[in-house]
């Protein structure tokens, strides 16, 4: 099922992300933990890809698994470092062949100790995306940044790429992790005036850790974390289950009140831990 249908059938979409394990060994516990937390009332789930594409054949094998064996709608990552268009046409055909519809279209991180050609065959991914589209039947996301990606001179000129990228194919957006749900809103509204009207669902990260808060404030591209989040931190970050409880409490306020201004959907950044999953979405299921 594309996950756009999804989107114009229903109103708020859940999504989880979960990511294939370094070890091959390790493939299991992630299956595992999916089919834990396929029982909740989830529409997709999203599964990311090594940097690289260092992971790429777990990816694939997983996304597969979800849609054959829990019957979930997943969304394969893939990225444009170090692929040739030639190596991009095989992936997608052997994507195709493994039953995946839908796929996250994104540039890519270079991977660690790598020297070769970063883009030897696509730069953005926009080029990425409408690549994808020539190769028919399937439905392609793209990410973006309500407060600028890191790499952008500035926030408009973020938002004219995101437009090309939109304009290229991309059927709906996935933020990166907001902790800052004002932040959200007024990037949605800019959005809007620059005539982007293609669903946007955001993405929220848990506290899970205090071991986790720098890989957070990494991966999030510099996203303002407000007082209120700060002073979890401070407060709980050597009480490792009040750290954790104070988080999940954290990530179900920001949903209740995403889903009270009429976001398009949420994607819960799962770190694979269905435990977590389990506790935020049990707070708000009635909501989805």
């Amino acid at each position: 099922m594309f996950i756009k249908d999804i989107f114009a059938s229903k109103k708020p979409v859940l999504s989880f992300e979960i990511f294939p394990p370094k070890q091959e060994a390790d493939v299991r516990d992630v299956l595992n933990s999916a089919k834990d937390m396929s029982s909740l009332p989830i529409d997709y789930m999203s599964v990311t890809y090594g940097a690289g594409g260092g992971n790429s054949k777990n990816t694939a094998y997983i996304a597969s698994y979800l849609k054959s064996n829990l019957s979930i709608p997943s969304l394969a990552h893939l990225t444009c470092v170090t692929h040739t268009k030639d190596d991009m046409r095989e992936m997608l055909a052997s994507y195709k062949a493994q039953g995946i519809e839908n796929i996250l279209a994104l540039r890519g991180d270079r991977p660690e100790g790598f020297s070769g050609e970063l883009f030897p065959g696509f730069k953005y991914a926009c080029e990425l995306t409408e690549f994808i589209k020539e190769q028919g039947d399937f439905c392609v996301g793209g990410a973006c940044y309500p407060e600028c990606h890191p790499n952008s001179p500035s926030l408009d000129i973020d938002i004219d790429n995101l437009k090309i990228k939109v304009d290229a194919g991309a059927d709906f957006l996935v933020t990166q992790m907001v902790f800052d749900n004002e932040k959200f809103y007024a990037f949605r509204d800019k959005l809007a005036k620059k005539g982007i009207n293609v669903p946007i669902t955001v993405g929220i990260m848990p506290l899970m850790s205090a071991g986790q808060i720098n890989r957070m404030a990494l991966l999030s591209g510099g996203a303002t974390m407000p007082s209120k989040f700060l002073k979890i931190i401070s407060k709980y970050q050597d009480n490792p289950e009040a750290l954790r409880q104070a988080g999940a409490a954290y990530a179900v306020e920001q949903i209740i009140d995403l889903l009270s201004n009429d976001v398009d959907g949420i994607h819960l950044y799962t770190m694979n831990k269905s435990e977590t999953a389990r506790k935020i979405i049990g707070a708000v299921s009635s909501l989805f």
